[in-house]
């Protein structure tokens, strides 16, 4: 048993040594290395950003949509700002006035 995982140990690091076995295999693993931290890496947050905002707009659009259709002229009923953090949400702030209606029951 301690051969055999000496032996896929062994296996394992010549896998990882191997691609420097040439100067030319060398020097292509640290031109991929330098186009992933010049290009690619600098591209991730922005593209993060992207999905991130574009996400938001979808649930406010959303949000405006509802409010624009029911005919409502009180705004803080969808989106209350003013409320702790990620709890402006109108069907958040109905499910906790459910679960306050339920635990302050008499």
């Amino acid at each position: 048993m301690a051969s055999s995982i000496g032996e896929m140990a062994v296996i394992a690091h010549r896998f990882i040594i191997s691609p420097q076995t040439s100067p030319q295999a060398f020097c292509n693993v640290i031109k991929l290395g330098t186009f992933c931290r010049t290009v690619v890496w600098p591209c991730l947050p922005p593209l993060m950003m992207y999905q991130y905002i574009r996400g938001k707009d979808e649930d406010m659009y959303s949000i405006d949509v509802l409010y624009y259709k029911s005919g409502s002229s009180e705004t803080k009923a969808f989106w209350d700002g003013s409320r702790v953090r990620g709890s402006g949400h109108w069907r958040l702030m109905q499910d906790l006035e459910t679960i306050r209606a339920a635990a302050n029951s008499e």
